[in-house]
Parts: structure tokens; C-alpha cells; sequence
């Protein structure tokens, strides 16, 4: 699997943000994230990331988040409950990756995640449709407005 890094999509980057867990990687609309191996990651942890999409989007603009799982790790399910009842609010969300277990523990985040999870192979698909999402998105909010 690749990593963003390795992309011609990256030259699009605004900003990285390293985490003792994992690195993020935001761009126009469009979040990435590459947990580190054997991470075992909670709400306290997603609230630094979510802060600092905060802090370089704005509150109101549509987000699309890429889980780009090329190393193992776990996810506490259940603490999207905690995303949700923070008023946090994805637009769209993609998984990425082609292991056993990341598509192991995708089935027990659909159970949690109240809107639809892509599921991806290739990560240059999975950026290729969450800007698409992004487009038609930002050209229903100028129609409207």
C-alpha cells in the first residue's frame, strides 16, 4: 500500500500534523490519515486531529476523511458515539486498505458510524472520489446560496 507521501496528489498539501499516533494530512476539504503500527486509537486521540481540522478549516466547511490504513491498528468503535455527541460531523468518510483486519474492524465502525463507509484498495481512487464528493458538494452550497 502507499502512502500519501508517495503521491502526486501531495503536492496539493496544506498542512501536516504529527501525533504521537499518527501522522494527518490536510488538504482543500480533504483529510488523511496514517495511524502509526500497533496504535490503539481513542476519542482523546481523534480530539487533537479534529482540532486542528478546526483549526485550519473553520468550523462549516464540508470534510471528507480518508483512513489510510497501511500499518495495523485498532479502533475504540464505540467512540464515535463521542464524535457524534461532540457535534463533530464528517461529510464523507473512506477506509482504505487491503488487510484482514482493517477491514475487520471497518465492519464494527459501520455499527457506530452513522453515515455511509467507502471502502477503498487504492488510495489514488479513494482521493480521486472524495473530491468529486467535495465538488458537487461546494457547487450545491454556491447554487443554493
Amino acid at each position: 500500500m502507499k502512502s500519501v507521501r508517495e503521491l502526486d496528489f501531495f503536492k496539493n498539501i496544506r498542512e501536516i500534523r504529527e501525533f504521537e499516533f499518527g501522522f494527518f494530512y490536510y488538504f482543500d476539504g480533504l483529510v488523511i490519515s496514517e495511524m502509526k503500527e500497533g496504535v490503539h486509537m481513542t476519542w482523546g486521540m481523534a480530539k487533537k486531529a479534529v482540532k486542528a481540522a478546526v483549526e485550519i478549516y473553520g468550523e462549516d466547511m464540508p470534510i471528507a476523511y480518508i483512513s489510510n490504513r497501511i500499518n495495523d491498528y485498532t479502533i475504540v468503535p464505540s467512540d464515535w458515539i463521542k464524535f457524534y455527541t461532540n457535534r463533530h460531523q464528517l461529510d464523507f468518510y473512506s477506509v482504505v486498505g487491503s488487510t484482514k483486519g482493517s477491514f475487520a474492524s471497518l465492519v464494527l465502525e459501520k455499527m457506530f458510524f452513522q453515515n455511509s463507509i467507502n471502502q477503498f484498495t487504492d488510495i489514488e481512487e479513494a482521493i480521486e472520489w472524495s473530491v468529486a464528493k467535495i465538488e458537487q458538494r461546494s457547487k450545491m452550497s454556491s447554487a443554493i446560496n
